[in-house]
């Protein structure tokens, strides 16, 4: 017996446009370089739900842009490391600084929090594309670097 095998298939399409010159980038040079342009470009609902970000470097530690990962309730959210790495990568990354909030104003990381970050690292080094930080950020002012505690 002989199965007719469809030939027809979606095509794939991955763009990047960047908007601002290379030069006119913000350059990430520490944990407060990122927190600082994280925080101009958080959504109104920093203090409403829990979101998570990743803030796309390129070679110089320049910022290229940032992404949506996902968006929750009030206690967490959801981060699929293929989402994460799909954008790094159709934004040609070379490295990445993973971001979210927390509501509740509390800047201590989850085991949660700890054990998505060591994945995500993880993921980085097989793909080439750095994990430099993992920041927590608060509605009333002030952040959390997993990098500047030694956790990255």
């Amino acid at each position: 017996m002989c199965y007719k095998i469809p030939i027809q298939v979606t095509e794939i399409k991955l763009t990047y446009k960047s908007k601002v010159k290379a030069a006119d980038r913000p350059q990430i040079t520490c944990s407060r370089d990122a927190y600082m342009v994280l925080l101009s470009n958080w959504s109104e609902g920093i203090d409403l739900f829990e979101e998570f970000y990743i803030l796309l470097l390129d070679r110089s530690n320049r910022a290229m842009g940032r992404y949506l990962v996902s968006q929750g309730g009030i206690a967490g959210t959801v981060v699929d490391a293929k989402l994460v790495f799909a954008a790094a990568l159709k934004g040609r990354a070379a490295s990445i600084v993973l971001a979210h909030n927390h509501p509740s104003g509390n800047l201590k990381p989850s085991q949660a929090d700890i054990d998505l970050t060591r994945k995500l690292c993880k993921a980085g080094e097989l793909l080439d594309i750095l994990v430099v930080d993992h920041l927590i950020l608060s509605p009333e002012g002030g952040y959390y670097s997993f990098a500047d505690e030694g956790l990255i």
